[in-house]
C-alpha cells in the first residue's frame, strides 16, 4: 500500500498522518493480544514514542487498552512507566520537541483528560502508584496528576478528595528525598489546592507547614531559587481566605519561623556590588505577600488582631521596619514592604505606637513617617511607592486618635521649630504644590489625620499660613476655599472637596467658618448649577453638592446669612431639588466612587485613575440620605409643593393601605412566632422519642450481657426473649424428668443386691447414692429459681413494653397534631403573603392615578397660560379649582 502512495504522490501530510494511525493501530493490537510481557512492553514502549507526534490517534485508539496494561501489569515497573509517560504526553499542552513546527492544539489534552476522569477509578489507581517508591512509577505518576489538575481542576479536586488517605499520599511526596520528585509535588500541590477550602485544611493539618518551612530553609531562603517560589505560592494557597488555616499557622508558631527569612543585616555589601537578583526580588515579594495574607483587612478583625500581636513580639515587625529604613533595597521590594508594615500596623495600637518610634538612619535622625511623607509629596518618585507610603500613613492614624492629635500639633504655631521638617508642614506644602498628585495625597493624608475626631477638627481651624510677604496670614479653611474657587485642575479640586466635606462633617464651628465667607456658597451653587458633561466635573459638581447638604446639615445658624432655612431656600430656588438629587446621586454611581470603596488599600497603576479616598466613600455612603432628608425637607422630591385635587384623598388612601400592610406584618411575625413554636415543639417531642429508642436500646443490651439472644426489633424483642424463657424452662424440665429417671433405677438395683451384701457393705452402697441424689435436688431447686426469676423477669419486660408502646402512640398523635397545626399556619402564611402582593398592586395603580392627575394639573396649566391667564406653581387648591371652573366655562 505504501508502495502505491508512493507511486501515485499521496500529499505528505496525509500520508504522515495515515502511517502514524497505521502504526497506533497496530501497537494497540500487538499490546492487547500478545501474552508475553517483553512484546506488550516493546509495543507500549512505540506508544510512547509516537504519542508526542501523534497525540489525537495514540489518545483515541490507546487509552483503555494502557489502562488496562496499568490494572494487570502493574508488577512490571518499567511497562508503567511507559504507560504513565504516553498519558502524561497526550494530555499535556505543553510543546515538545516534535510540536516546535505545528501549535499545540490546548483543547485536545482537557477532552482527553475528561474522558479518563470520567471513571474515578482511573484517579484512585494513580494514587496508588504514589506507593511504589520505584523512581520510574512515582515520577511520571506526579507528572500525570499535575497535569490533569491543570485541564480539570475542580473535578478532579473533588474526585481526589473523597479517595481514602489520597490527600495523605501526595504529601508524602515532599518527604521523598529524590529533589525532582519533591520539587515536582510542590507543583501539583499547588494545584491541588487552589480555591478548595476543605484540600487545604486537609493539607495543612498534615504537617504541611512545618515541611514546606524545612524546605525553603534548605534551599537557601529568599537567596533560594525557583523551588522557594513554588513553596511559598504553595504557602499562599493554604492561608488565603482560609481563616482555619491561618489560626493554625499562628497556633503553631510558623510565624515566629518565618522571622529569620527577613533579616537582611548581610545584604549592604551585596546590595552595593551588584544588587538583588531577579530570583531574590520575587522571593521577597512572595514572602512580604505571606505576612499581609494573615493581617489582611478582609480577615476576620480578632484574627487580625492576634497575629499583628505576634508580629510585634517576635520582632518581625522590627525586621520589616529595618528594610523599610535600609539602603540598597529595590524599590519594589521596597513598595510592598511599605504595604506591608502598613497592615501589620493597622488599627493596632501597640503596633502603631513602635511604628512611631522608629528614626530613619539620617544626620540629623529624622522619624520614619516624615522620611515616608518625604517621599510621598515628591513628584519624582515612583507613582506606587507614593501610593504606598499614603497607605502607610493612613493605616498608621487608623483609629489613633492619639497619632492624629500629634499630627495637627504639628501644624500649629505653638509646635513649629524652624529647625527641623515635620509631617505638618510637608503636607501643607503638598497641598499648595504645583502637582496634582502632591495635592491629592497631601489632601487625603490631611483628611485621616482629622476622620472621626471632632476635636482635630476645631484644633485645625487654628492652623495659619503666611501666603506672601506683607500680606496677614489666612487660616488653612480659608486657603483651601480660594485654591478651590481658582479652579486648577480637576484632581486638586476632588481633593480640597474631600477635605473640606470631611472637615466640615460633624463639626458645627467649621461650618460657621466656612460660611462667614460670603464667596464660598455662591461658587458651591454655581458649580452644582453648572451644565458640563465631561465625567470629571460632574464628579466635582456633585462633591460641591454634597459639600452645600453638609454646611446645611451641621448649621447651628449663627451665620444669618446663610442659615438652616436660608440654605434650604436657595438650593430650592437656584438648582432645584431633582437637579441637586441627580448632582449628588451620580457621585455614588462613578466608576472610580465604586472601586475606592471596595478596599482601603490604594491598587492603582496610573496617576488618573486616583479620584477617590476609601475613608471620604465611607462618608460619603453614611451622609448622603442624611443630606437628602435635610435639604428636600417636607416638600415632595420633584420640587414641587403637595396639593391639587384628589392627591390628599390618595394620600389618605395610600396612607390607609401602608397601615394595613403593617397589621398584616404584625399579624405575619405572630404567625410566624408561632410556627417556630411548634417546630420547637416538635423538636422536643422528637427528642423524647429517640430518649425512650436509647432507653429500650440500653434494656436490650443489658438482657444480651445476662445471656438471652440479642433483639431482632422495637416491637418483637420482647416477644423473642418470652420465647426463648419457654424453650429454656421447656429443656430444664426434660432434664428434671432424666434425673427423676436415673434415681429410680438407681433405687431398684440397690435393693436386690440388699440381700448379698454385708451391713457395712450396704451402709456404704447406701451413702454412695445418697450424695448425688442432694446435688441433683440442689441442681433443680436452682433451676426452679432461675425458673421463677426469668418469669418475672418477663412479666416485667412486657409491661416495660406496653408503657413504651403506649407512649410512642402518644407521641405520634402529638406530632401529628403540630404537622396539622404547622400546615395550618403555612397555610395562613401564604393567604396573607397574597393579600400583601394584591395590596402592593393596588398601590401600584393608585400611583399611577397620581401620576395621570399630575399630568392633567400640568395640561391644565398650560391651557390657562394658552388662554392668557396667569398661573404660578405654588396656587393653593381653592385659587387651582376657581381656575379650572373659569377653564370649562370658557370652553363652553
Amino acid at each position: 500500500m505504501d508502495y502505491f502512495r508512493n507511486i501515485l504522490g499521496a500529499p505528505q501530510g496525509e500520508m504522515q498522518a495515515t502511517s502514524g494511525a497505521d502504526t497506533v493501530e497496530r501497537l494497540c493490537e500487538r499490546v492487547s493480544s500478545s501474552t508475553l510481557l517483553d512484546d506488550r512492553r516493546d509495543a507500549v514502549r512505540a506508544l510512547k514514542a509516537l504519542s508526542k507526534k501523534f497525540r489525537l490517534e495514540v489518545g483515541t485508539q490507546a487509552m483503555d487498552i494502557l489502562l488496562n496494561v496499568l490494572e494487570q501489569d502493574r508488577n512490571d515497573a518499567e511497562i508503567i512507566s511507559y504507560a504513565l509517560d504516553t498519558f502524561y504526553y497526550v494530555m499535556s499542552n505543553e510543546p515538545t520537541d516534535e510540536d516546535d513546527a505545528t501549535p499545540v492544539n490546548s483543547g485536545l489534552g482537557c477532552e482527553f483528560t475528561e474522558i479518563f476522569i470520567k471513571r474515578p477509578e482511573n484517579v484512585t489507581l494513580l494514587l496508588t502508584f504514589l506507593e511504589e517508591y520505584d523512581f520510574h512509577v512515582r515520577w511520571p505518576t506526579v507528572k500525570l496528576l499535575t497535569v490533569l489538575l491543570s485541564n480539570k481542576q475542580k473535578e478532579l479536586q473533588e474526585i481526589i478528595l473523597v479517595v481514602p488517605m489520597g490527600v495523605s499520599r501526595l504529601m508524602d511526596l515532599l518527604s521523598d528525598s529524590r529533589e525532582i520528585i519533591r520539587n515536582d509535588a510542590l507543583l501539583l500541590l499547588n494545584q491541588l489546592t487552589k480555591g478548595h477550602g476543605n484540600i487545604q485544611k486537609i493539607v495543612a493539618f498534615e504537617n504541611a507547614f512545618e515541611r514546606i518551612i524545612d524546605i525553603i530553609k534548605e534551599e537557601g531562603a529568599t537567596d533560594g531559587g525557583i523551588v522557594v517560589e513554588d513553596c511559598l505560592l504553595l504557602l499562599q494557597n493554604l492561608l488565603r481566605n482560609n481563616t482555619s488555616n491561618q489560626n493554625f499557622f499562628k497556633e503553631g508558631s510558623y510565624i515566629q519561623k518565618l522571622k529569620p527569612f527577613f533579616n537582611i543585616d548581610d545584604e549592604y555589601a551585596a546590595s552595593r556590588q551588584g544588587g538583588w537578583s531577579a530570583q531574590k526580588v520575587t522571593n521577597m515579594h512572595l514572602m512580604l505577600q505571606l505576612v499581609r495574607t494573615l493581617v489582611s483587612p478582609n480577615n476576620p478583625q480578632n484574627q487580625t488582631v492576634a497575629c499583628q500581636k505576634v508580629m510585634n513580639h517576635c520582632g518581625l515587625l522590627q525586621d520589616l521596619c529595618s528594610i523599610l529604613m535600609a539602603t540598597g533595597v529595590p524599590a519594589d521590594v521596597l513598595t510592598e514592604t511599605i504595604n506591608t508594615v502598613s497592615e501589620v500596623i493597622r488599627g493596632s495600637q501597640p503596633n502603631q505606637e513602635y511604628f512611631a518610634s522608629v528614626l530613619a538612619p539620617s544626620n540629623p535622625p529624622r522619624p520614619a513617617i516624615v522620611v515616608l511623607l518625604m517621599s510621598m509629596v515628591n513628584e519624582k518618585q515612583p507613582f506606587v511607592l507614593r501610593c504606598a507610603v499614603l497607605y502607610c500613613f493612613q493605616s498608621f492614624l487608623y483609629k489613633n486618635e492619639v497619632s492624629q492629635s500629634q499630627i495637627i500639633q504639628t501644624l500649629l504655631p505653638t509646635a513649629a521649630d524652624a529647625n527641623s521638617i515635620t509631617a505638618g508642614q510637608l503636607l501643607c506644602g503638598g497641598l499648595f504644590n504645583v502637582d496634582p498628585l502632591s495635592n491629592w495625597f497631601s489632601a487625603v493624608a490631611l483628611l485621616h489625620a482629622i476622620v472621626e475626631n471632632p476635636t482635630q477638627k476645631e484644633q485645625l481651624l487654628r492652623v495659619q499660613l503666611a501666603t506672601s510677604l506683607g500680606n496677614p496670614p489666612v487660616s488653612l479653611l480659608q486657603q483651601c476655599c480660594n485654591m478651590l474657587a481658582q479652579g486648577g485642575k480637576v484632581q486638586t479640586k476632588i481633593a480640597l472637596l474631600m477635605i473640606l466635606c470631611g472637615w466640615l462633617a460633624d463639626c458645627p464651628i467649621a461650618v460657621s467658618h466656612f460660611l462667614s465667607n460670603t464667596a464660598n456658597v455662591p461658587y458651591l451653587i454655581s458649580q452644582v448649577s453648572s451644565s458640563e458633561a465631561d465625567d470629571h466635573e460632574i464628579i466635582v459638581q456633585g462633591l460641591c453638592a454634597f459639600l452645600l447638604g453638609i454646611c446645611m446639615l451641621y448649621n447651628n445658624d449663627t451665620t444669618e446669612a446663610f442659615t438652616k432655612s436660608a440654605l434650604k431656600q436657595v438650593i430650592q430656588n437656584r438648582i432645584g431639588l431633582e437637579s441637586f438629587t441627580d448632582k449628588l446621586i451620580q457621585v455614588a454611581q462613578n466608576e472610580n466612587y465604586t472601586r475606592a470603596a471596595k478596599k482601603p488599600h490604594l491598587y492603582h497603576k496610573h496617576p488618573n485613575e486616583i479620584v477617590f479616598d476609601y475613608e471620604f466613600t465611607r462618608l460619603f455612603k453614611m451622609l448622603e440620605n442624611e443630606v437628602l432628608k435635610a435639604v428636600s425637607g417636607t416638600g415632595s422630591v420633584n420640587g414641587r409643593s403637595p396639593g391639587g385635587p384628589g392627591i390628599d384623598h390618595y394620600k389618605a388612601l395610600l396612607k390607609e393601605q401602608e397601615d394595613q400592610v403593617l397589621a398584616l406584618r404584625k399579624n405575619l411575625e405572630e404567625m410566624q412566632a408561632v410556627s417556630s413554636s411548634s417546630e420547637k415543639t416538635v423538636l422536643e417531642l422528637k427528642v423524647q422519642v429517640q430518649q425512650l429508642k436509647d432507653q429500650n436500646s440500653l434494656l436490650k443490651a443489658q438482657k444480651a450481657t445476662q445471656g438471652t439472644p440479642p433483639p431482632a426489633g422495637t416491637n418483637s424483642s420482647s416477644t423473642e426473649e418470652v420465647e426463648a424463657l419457654r424453650r429454656e424452662l421447656d429443656s430444664m424440665r426434660l432434664q428434671l424428668q432424666d434425673k427423676d429417671t436415673q434415681l429410680m433405677s438407681m433405687s431398684s438395683n440397690k435393693s436386690n443386691d440388699a440381700a448379698t451384701d454385708s451391713s457395712s457393705s450396704y451402709h456404704n452402697g447406701s451413702s454412695a447414692d445418697e450424695k448425688p441424689q442432694g446435688s441433683d435436688n440442689l441442681r433443680l431447686q436452682e433451676i426452679e429459681s432461675q425458673l421463677v426469676s426469668m418469669t418475672t423477669e418477663r412479666d416485667s419486660l412486657n409491661e416495660r413494653l406496653i408503657k413504651a408502646n403506649e407512649e410512642n402512640l402518644k407521641l405520634t398523635n402529638g406530632k401529628r397534631v403540630t404537622e396539622e397545626e404547622k400546615a395550618a399556619l403555612v397555610k395562613e402564611h401564604q393567604e396573607l403573603k397574597e393579600d400583601m402582593e394584591t395590596l402592593k398592586k393596588e398601590q401600584d395603580d393608585l400611583l399611577v392615578l397620581l401620576a395621570d392627575q399630575d399630568t392633567k394639573i400640568e395640561s391644565y396649566k398650560n391651557k390657562l397660560k394658552e388662554l392668557g391667564h396667569q398661573v404660578e406653581d405654588d396656587d393653593d387648591d381653592d385659587e387651582l379649582e376657581e381656575v379650572e371652573d373659569n377653564d370649562e366655562g370658557d370652553a363652553d
